[in-house]
């Protein structure tokens, strides 16, 4: 009962219980860990009962592309590979937005990350296609006790900020507070604007639930897809790839192998046709002052260690 009891708590508090996750299968699938992910994407379903309206849909996508953006931008960009710097201020304020795609918190998402470069397709890396498969990699690893602590000593420098140990602790909050935020937007509409034709259960079902499952699937096509398909420009140590269509989806992640080449620049997509979406918003709020200091790509690294027979193509505008 105590061990049940553990494993519904940390549903609310991440830091509830760990040393109480079994060592004996640590790879094994966790029962209590599916059942939140299995409620998320159930309850897309609702969709048969509370139909659609365009106000629906538009939050929909745009709860996608400001979140996507948070995951890339904040959770990648900046906490696993501080590639620019911003303000305690606009950190946490990015912090809760990635925050809000419920892919758990800061330092879980930026530990993980740091220790899949460090063995990337080796035997130790967390995701890998290449070692489990598609299925383990692209979701059923994060379902798995031996993955759900945070490594702190990967994540020092950020373990100062009380507001990120705070949020990553309690990383249901803010999701959580989203989905509230929705259905009182929604039954506001339904009760003043009915020409809407929408309602609090539709706005979660499309602004939380579609939404944040398209967003994780998405983002995790990183950790599958592009370890899988697509091409190669640089000769990594790993099997990433560069898929355009990826990078559509996820805003400049898709370049992936780009990415394994040389982690620490702020760009992806490392050609003017490589659209990264993410970088170009960067630049944006370096204009308005609000980031700065975005790591730039040298000639040198986009002309090196290029496989054989691949030409580099002219430099990136």
């Amino acid at each position: 009962m105590n061990h049940i009891f553990s494993s519904v708590l940390r549903w609310f508090d991440d830091e509830s219980g760990l040393d109480q996750l079994s060592e004996r299968d640590p790879d094994r699938l966790d029962l209590f860990r599916i059942i939140p992910f299995m409620i998320l994407h159930i309850a897309c379903l609702g969709v048969i009962w509370t139909g659609w309206s365009t106000v629906a849909i538009v939050t929909a996508i745009g709860l996608y592309v400001v979140r996507m953006l948070g995951i890339t931008g904040t959770y990648h960009r900046y906490f696993s590979h501080r590639t620019y710097k911003m303000s305690r201020f606009w950190q946490f304020v990015f912090a809760v937005i990635a925050n809000s795609s419920a892919q758990r918190g800061p330092l879980w998402w930026a530990a993980h990350h740091r220790h899949h470069h460090r063995f990337a397709d080796k035997s130790e890396d967390i995701h890998s296609p290449v070692q489990k498969g598609f299925l383990w990699s692209h979701v059923l690893w994060i379902l798995t006790p031996k993955f759900f602590a945070t490594n702190k000593k990967l994540v020092k420098s950020w373990m100062k900020f009380p507001e990120l140990v705070f949020l990553n602790r309690f990383s249901i909050f803010v999701p959580v507070l989203l989905l509230l935020v929705l259905y009182l937007f929604g039954e506001l509409l339904r009760i003043y604007i009915p020409s809407t034709g929408t309602s609090g259960t539709q706005m979660i079902v499309w602004g939380f639930f579609i939404s944040t499952v398209v967003l994780f699937h998405a983002t995790a096509t990183i950790n599958s897809l592009d370890h899988m398909i697509g091409r190669r420009r640089y000769n990594t140590p790993d099997h990433s790839r560069n898929n355009w269509l990826l990078a559509l989806l996820t805003f400049g992640e898709g370049w992936h192998n780009n990415h394994h080449h040389y982690p620490i620049s702020t760009r992806q997509g490392f050609f003017w046709w490589e659209l990264d979406l993410t970088y170009y918003v960067l630049v944006f709020l370096s204009w308005l002052g609000i980031v700065n200091d975005l790591t730039p790509l040298p000639d040198n690294k986009r002309t090196s260690n290029l496989i054989s027979g691949i030409k580099p193509g002219p430099k990136s505008m």
